[in-house]
C-alpha cells in the first residue's frame, strides 16, 4: 500500500510510505524518482542487513531496528528484528516495510517539521529512533532477564531450563551486536558527511551507548554461562567425591566379607565361638581408622 504522509507544498520534501510492497508500487514511483532496479531488487528481498548504497540521483538506505514484542525464543535476523528500506535525495524520502513500525508511524503521525526540514536531517532522525530500540531492548529486557537469570544460577538448583532461556538470549544479542557493527558505515556518512550538525552527534552518540550497552551485555552474559558451568562442574565434582568416600569404606569392609564367604572347609574363624563378633569389631575399628584417616588429610 503506498501513501503520501508529506507534500512538498508543506516541506522541503515529500515523503511516501509503502507497507507490504509489491513490484507494482514501483511502477510510477521508478520513473519519477529515477530509481534503480537493484536498490528496488533489494528492498523487495527479506532478510537484507544495514547498509547504504549511493547511486546517481538518490541514496538507499536499510536499516533494522526491535520490534516492541518478539518471542523470548526467537533467534533470527526477521524474527528480532523489522526493516526498513529507504530511498532518499534532496527532494523526497520513500520508505517501505512489511508491517507496522511503531517509530515510524509516530513519526508520521506527529512530524516536527520545524525540526526536521530537509530529507537529511529525517533521515537522520530515523536512524536515531531506529537504533534507540537497541537501546531500550538492553534497559527494559535483556538486564531483567540477565539478572534474573544470575538468580536462579547460584540460589536455585533446577536450573536446566534457564541454560535454555540464557542460550536464546546469547543468539540474540550476538545477532544484534552483528547489525549494529553493520550500522557504522551508516552513522558515519552522517557524522562525516559536510551536513555534520547536533543532530548527527546525537546518532553517533546513541550509536556509541547502544554498541557500549551490548558489549557490556553480551561479556556478562558468557560470565554467567562461565559461572554455570563452573558450578555444575563442582556440583559434578562433589557428587563423585562423596561416592568415592563412600566406596572407599566399604571396599575393604566388602574384601573381609569375600573373604569369609568362600566357605573353605579350613577355616579355624568359622568353628570360633567369638569369630562373629571379633570379625564385626574389626570391620567396625577398620571403618573408624579410615574415618579418623580422611579428617586428618581434611577430606571430609
Amino acid at each position: 500500500m503506498v501513501r503520501n504522509i508529506l507534500l512538498k507544498t508543506n516541506t522541503n520534501f515529500e515523503w511516501i510510505d509503502i507497507s507490504e510492497p509489491t513490484i507494482e508500487d514501483f511502477s510510477e514511483l521508478k520513473e519519477k524518482f529515477k530509481l534503480h532496479e537493484a536498490s528496488i531488487k533489494d528492498c523487495l528481498q527479506i532478510g537484507q542487513l544495514p547498509k547504504i548504497e549511493e547511486f546517481e540521483d538518490y541514496h538507499f538506505l536499510i536499516i533494522r531496528s526491535i520490534p516492541s514484542k518478539f518471542d523470548n525464543f526467537s533467534d533470527t535476523l526477521t524474527e528480532i528484528t523489522e526493516r526498513v528500506s529507504v530511498f532518499f535525495g534532496e527532494k523526497f524520502v520513500i520508505t517501505v516495510h512489511r508491517g507496522r513500525i511503531d517509530y515510524l508511524e509516530k513519526l508520521a503521525e506527529n512530524f516536527p517539521s520545524q525540526k526536521l526540514h530537509s530529507s537529511k536531517l529525517f533521515i537522520n532522525h530515523l536512524t536515531s529512533e531506529a537504533l534507540k530500540t537497541f537501546e531500550n531492548l538492553v534497559i527494559n529486557k535483556l538486564n531483567k532477564q540477565l539478572d534474573s537469570y544470575e538468580e536462579m544460577v547460584f540460589l536455585h538448583r533446577r536450573r536446566k531450563d534457564f541454560l535454555r532461556q540464557l542460550y536464546y538470549i546469547k543468539r540474540q544479542i550476538d545477532l544484534i551486536r552483528i547489525i549494529l557493527t553493520l550500522y557504522k558505515d551508516i552513522v558515519d556518512f552522517f557524522h562525516l558527511s559536510a551536513f555534520k550538525n547536533i543532530y548527527t552527534q546525537d546518532l553517533k552518540d546513541i550509536y556509541a551507548r547502544s554498541s557500549t550497552l551490548y558489549r557490556n551485555i553480551a561479556e556478562n552474559t558468557a560470565q554467567l554461562l562461565s559461572v554455570y558451568f563452573n558450578i555444575e562442574s563442582n556440583h559434578t565434582n562433589d557428587i563423585m567425591r562423596t561416592l568415592t568416600i563412600i566406596s572407599v569404606f566399604f571396599m575393604p569392609l566388602t574384601f573381609i566379607v569375600g573373604v569369609y564367604g568362600m566357605n573353605f572347609e579350613n577355616m579355624p574363624e568359622l568353628d570360633w565361638r567369638y569369630g562373629y563378633p571379633a570379625v564385626m569389631l574389626g570391620m567396625a575399628f577398620l571403618a573408624l581408622l579410615i574415618y579418623y584417616w580422611f579428617k586428618k588429610r581434611k577430606w571430609l
